[in-house]
């Protein structure tokens, strides 16, 4: 079947640095429990895991924020934890307490059983997002993305979220070689796992190294962007005559945004710490740069809100030969008032206007 044409390529556009007429508008964790609407699917499907392996309902979410809001991009409604679930690790999400392993990856014998899980566990993925392209009808890019090698294998091995890393470390420092073991085979897996969403249907991908900022500098370098790097290197960069741009986001990142431009993506991704006509002198213009709006700015109020963005946008500067794609510097918060959100969108599509010659 034939892929609609697509009517708004702004933001794909905006990645490659193409001329376009506004700064494109997404935001992370844009379909999520700031809506109403999705606490209400979410309830019909049971649970976040049932929600997310359930084609029909994953595509209904990432739909739900398009109907109320003019972004200029869809991202897939699933979790970065996907993969090491499909490995085996047991994942459950718990009440109050957020993602948990029943199996983490700690010992010899953990690492010496992990491989690459067969693609066909994560079909429920690639259906989701060949059933929302079609849904999208061409309305506006849809990303597909997965977490980076680094962030996976914090989970995979502290078992669930932590405040000081201190099981991953100390693997870290003290065994390395289990370490790198586990990061090659994530780096295998998000590779066939981003490149068979691109094959059903992503027109682009990114990915979220949540937790390279928790690392040392020299260990950053190591044992997050190398393994970030060979996911991008191994992408499909052409599905049906199309480019697919790649977008890397480290929280923390902005130590090393020099390094991270040359890792091969079409853009990075910036945390609200940065500084993003700081960022634009370092990188060049070599890359896209996309956020950076502090998500709590939409608790401000109008006023703030407007503000805001267009402090944000002012701080890239006139586009010229670069790419801006506007975004939050993490996910949006569940408790953010959806009206926030149309006032942002607002004041980035009119407002960035005179940003652009295009």
């Amino acid at each position: 079947m034939t892929a609609p044409t697509l009517k708004n390529d702004v933001f794909l556009r905006a990645l490659l640095r193409q001329p376009v007429p506004y700064t494109p508008l997404w935001l992370m964790r844009q379909a999520g429990r700031y809506l109403p609407e999705y606490n209400q699917t979410r309830a019909q499907a049971g649970s976040f895991l049932a929600l997310a392996q359930n084609p029909e309902y994953a595509c209904e979410v990432t739909l739900q924020p398009l109907r109320r809001f003019d972004l200029d991009a869809a991202i897939l409604f699933s979790d970065i934890l996907t993969v090491p679930h499909a490995m085996g690790l047991g994942l459950d999400f718990l009440a109050g307490e957020g993602p948990k392993f029943a199996s983490p990856v700690r010992t010899e014998a953990d690492v010496d059983r992990l491989q690459v899980p067969d693609m066909g566990e994560l079909q429920y993925v690639f259906d989701a997002v060949s059933l929302i392209r079609r849904e999208l009808d061409g309305k506006v890019p849809l990303i597909g993305f997965a977490g980076s090698p680094w962030t996976i294998g914090c989970y995979m091995v502290e078992g669930q979220g932590s405040s000081d890393y201190r099981l991953i470390k100390s693997m870290l420092y003290g065994r390395p070689d289990l370490l790198h073991r586990i990061l090659q085979i994530n780096a295998d897996a998000t590779v066939q796992y981003l490149n068979a969403q691109i094959r059903a249907g992503a027109q682009a991908v990114m990915i979220f190294d949540s937790w390279g900022g928790v690392l040392a500098d020299g260990m950053f370098q190591e044992f997050s962007l190398a393994y970030t790097r060979k996911v991008v290197q191994g992408l499909i960069r052409e599905h049906e005559g199309n480019t697919i741009p790649s977008i890397v986001f480290t929280k923390g990142g902005n130590p090393w945004l020099e390094d991270i431009s040359a890792c091969g993506s079409d853009a990075i991704g910036l945390d609200w710490t940065a500084n993003l006509s700081q960022a634009r002198r370092r990188t060049g213009d070599r890359v896209a740069l996309q956020g950076n709006l502090d998500p709590n700015v939409l608790f401000g109020g109008e006023t703030a809100i407007r503000q805001q963005a267009r402090r944000v946008i002012d701080d890239f500067g006139v586009v010229g030969a670069g790419g801006h794609v506007f975004n939050l510097g993490h996910g949006i918060s569940r408790f953010t008032p959806p009206e926030s959100v149309g006032i942002l969108v607002d004041e980035v599509h009119s407002y960035s206007r005179g940003k652009h010659q295009a």
